[in-house]
């Protein structure tokens, strides 16, 4: 098996990751829960997201084609109450009060995504549909008139149909058909688009759409689709960076980078080398299996080429199920982003297991098993516990790990059910308590956060779980026509937030803090029954 060129076992690798749980061992759980005060430097990147599928509609609107979401959607039973896209917040058709509930937020940055098939229905620039790019110039014309920053995603999640029907990112032609896509849109877009992101999550496309089959493409091959599929979209990404970097940087000035999702890993026992070596490698799968490639060497993590290379070669396989680069691919993909973009909403407690080998999959390819934290809090997604102290931890583990990047926060949030309209408590809390983590990683450890993208604008089609739970900090009333929008009490916060640049002191509670005068006399004492007990005591 190529991949056993590796010469330590896992136990032994090596990770300066490490250093992140050295760090923190001693903390307790009540220093978990002291409050930092204090703000980001000037200029830090406060914004919001939404994306294309979930907000829009219009799903075929103005010669719109259909993406491999509407094909999912539109089929009964695959979303809870028969949900769909199809009109979602009508956002195609409400530009106008998308833009007044960001000026009024007075946000600095949003983060929303092109539709493929809005652009080029069929997925090709030879079926260019100019309604669909006059839509996203009279919105990005928009953000720019209220001085709000478009960062723009290409791809978040919603592949044209078309292009599916030729296997879709199982299919090495895609690199290239990605790369007419992006230049169109950098050439169309890119005089005002400043902050560019290739792929939204590609770990979920990969696993998610490939080998779970839960997500579209849905298809269910868990030992080698997700492997394959990632090294194309690793290739693709890769590709349209250089297309930006040749092309358009010199003219355009602006930054290309990929959003990143990673839960937390937190070691069942930190004072166990085997659980913490197991909770490296869960990040690596996770995390690493395209955060290496692209800020450490081209390459995949040696956690992972060792673990499905040897379980590859017990399976009887003449070779690895995670496919190689060659050097020139390595040399190709290293180094493609220019700030680190990370997804992240939870943390989980990792322990080693050693799992079946007549199963081929990249999830028994990790030998983990992942818990919830026990002090995590519910919240509306039953898989997406709070637990914000993981927050400053993961933060600490991307300096460490890929060499101190900018970090940008692109998206973190909570979700709570359809009980809940504008009086999200529960949100408040999250926000409060998640971005003091980013704060103390900022300001306590010297991690160079740039931006807090928050999810997400409004309420919106949230995938699987349809419009039965929200992430909006302005609720939408589905059930009316004309979708209208109304801010919960967590944009009120976020506004104050985002207006005091984090969490400065406050005059009720700076009156807590201070200095007794100078020449103040500091003593003990001992209380003289305290003496005469232990007098006679003897």
């Amino acid at each position: 098996c190529a991949q056993k060129v590796l010469s330590l076992p896992p136990s032994e690798i090596p990770s300066k990751s490490k250093v992140v749980w050295e760090k923190f061992s001693p903390q307790t759980k009540f220093e978990r829960q002291l409050y930092h005060y204090g703000t980001f430097p000037e200029g830090f990147h406060w914004g919001v997201l939404s994306s294309a599928y979930q907000v829009e509609g219009g799903w075929n609107a103005d010669g719109k084609g259909p993406c491999v979401w509407d094909t999912f959607t539109q089929k009964p039973g695959n979303i809870p109450n028969n949900d769909n896209g199809d009109v979602a917040c009508d956002s195609y058709n409400k530009i106008d009060a998308d833009l007044y509930m960001l000026r009024a937020l007075k946000v600095k940055t949003y983060r929303f995504s092109l539709s493929w098939s809005r652009i080029f229905p069929n997925g090709y620039k030879s079926s260019l549909n100019q309604k669909g790019v006059d839509y996203y110039n009279r919105l990005i014309d928009g953000l720019i008139a209220n001085n709000i920053a478009p960062m723009v995603t290409l791809y978040h999640w919603d592949l044209p149909q078309a292009l599916q029907n030729i296997n879709g990112w199982d299919n090495p032609e895609m690199i290239n058909i990605f790369n007419e896509y992006c230049d169109f849109c950098y050439a169309t877009f890119g005089d005002r688009v400043k902050f560019w992101i290739t792929f939204n999550e590609p770990q979920t496309i990969a696993w998610s759409g490939y080998g779970l089959g839960q997500i579209p493409p849905n298809v269910n091959q868990p030992g080698d689709a997700p492997y394959r599929v990632a090294h194309n979209l690793l290739k693709a990404h890769a590709q349209v960076y250089h297309t930006y970097d040749e092309k358009y940087r010199a003219s355009q000035g602006g930054l290309v980078s990929i959003s990143l999702n990673a839960e937390w890993a937190e070691p069942l026992d930190i004072n166990v080398p085997r659980e913490v070596v197991a909770a490296d490698r869960a990040l690596q799968f996770q995390l690493g299996w395209f955060a290496h490639p692209i800020f450490k060497n081209g390459d995949y993590p040696d956690a992972m080429k060792w673990q499905v290379g040897n379980k590859s070669e017990l399976q009887g396989l003449t070779e690895s199920r995670l496919p190689s680069f060659t050097d020139e691919d390595k040399a190709f993909i290293q180094g493609t982003a220019d700030v680190f973009c990370i997804n992240t909403y939870t943390t989980k407690v990792v322990h080693h297991v050693t799992s079946r080998l007549d199963i081929e999959s990249y999830e028994t390819d990790q030998d983990v098993e992942k818990d919830n934290a026990d002090d995590s809090i519910n919240t509306a997604v039953n898989e997406q516990k709070a637990v914000a102290w993981g927050l400053r931890r993961l933060l600490n583990w991307l300096k460490e790990e890929y060499g101190d990047p900018e970090i940008y926060i692109t998206e973190n949030g909570v979700a709570t059910g359809t009980a809940i309209t504008v009086d999200d408590t529960d949100r408040i809390f999250f926000l409060n308590t998640y971005i003091d983590e980013a704060l103390k990683a900022h300001n306590l450890d010297g991690v160079r956060v740039k931006g807090y993208i928050a999810s997400s604008l409004m309420d919106s089609f949230e995938w699987l779980k349809g419009y039965t739970v929200g992430y909006g900090l302005h609720y939408v009333n589905f059930k009316l026509s004309s979708r209208p929008r109304s801010p919960k009490r967590s944009a009120h916060l976020y506004f104050d937030i985002m207006n005091n640049n984090g969490f400065p002191l406050t005059e009720d509670v700076e009156m807590l803090y201070g200095h007794f005068p100078g020449g103040f006399m500091w003593s003990t004492a001992r209380h003289l029954f305290h003496l005469f007990m232990l007098k006679h005591h003897r």
